[in-house]
């Protein structure tokens, strides 16, 4: 797919972290790993001292596959979902093109989006993660004119069902341009908007 192999972390153990980590660098001499637990980190910090640890997003990072000249966003609605929006955001830097953020923009406090749009600009993509009714991609996707990646969290009260109420009401947008990725997934939703980005980087 143009990007170096990503190491999902979870479930894994420290001895095949440290086995596939060596594989990875070993051919590309850079590596991207998700849902990293503390013992995992610590197997990694000490392998790869000169990598970058997230975390919020318990992501674990050395160098990048690739640089290009251009720019996405990441918005999240709260500070509750910013581990799922640092995921997305390391992703996308990863992958090799250039992040900016705006969070804590929700619709119950709509003017700190309305207040930062200019922040927006030239971005070829943008990934929106929210929980509770998942509304704000909609609000975003009626306001801009490149691809929106909505990412449904986890977040909310009983009647939100674990992400399962933003998921639909996501799914169900009247706003044009939206596309949505599983339940908490920043990883997919930072990789989709990379690729957007790299593949629309010289229009």
């Amino acid at each position: 797919t143009g990007c170096v192999e990503v190491m999902y972390c979870a479930g894994k153990t420290t001895k095949q972290i440290e086995e596939i980590s060596h594989k990875i660098m070993e051919g590309n001499q850079c590596l991207l790993a998700t849902r990293v637990t503390a013992e995992q980190k610590e197997v990694l910090h000490k392998n790869y001292p000169q990598g970058t640890w997230n975390d919020i997003a318990k992501v674990f990072r050395v160098g990048r596959s690739g640089i290009v000249d251009a720019k996405i966003a990441v918005l999240c609605a709260g500070t509750s979902d910013m581990s799922v929006a640092e995921e997305a955001k390391e992703t996308a830097y990863f992958v090799g093109v250039e992040v900016v953020t705006v969070y804590d923009c929700g619709v119950a406090g709509i003017h700190r989006l309305l207040n930062n749009l200019n922040v927006l600009k030239g971005v070829k993509a943008i990934v929106v993660a929210a929980g509770m009714e998942g509304a704000l991609p909609s609000v975003v996707g009626g306001l801009v004119s490149v691809p929106v990646i909505a990412v449904p969290t986890s977040v909310g009260y009983g009647a939100s069902f674990h992400g399962l109420a933003a998921v639909l009401g996501m799914l169900n947008s009247c706003a044009n341009g939206i596309s949505v990725v599983n339940i908490d997934n920043g990883f997919g939703a930072g990789y989709n908007a990379a690729l957007i980005a790299k593949n629309n980087s010289h229009s």
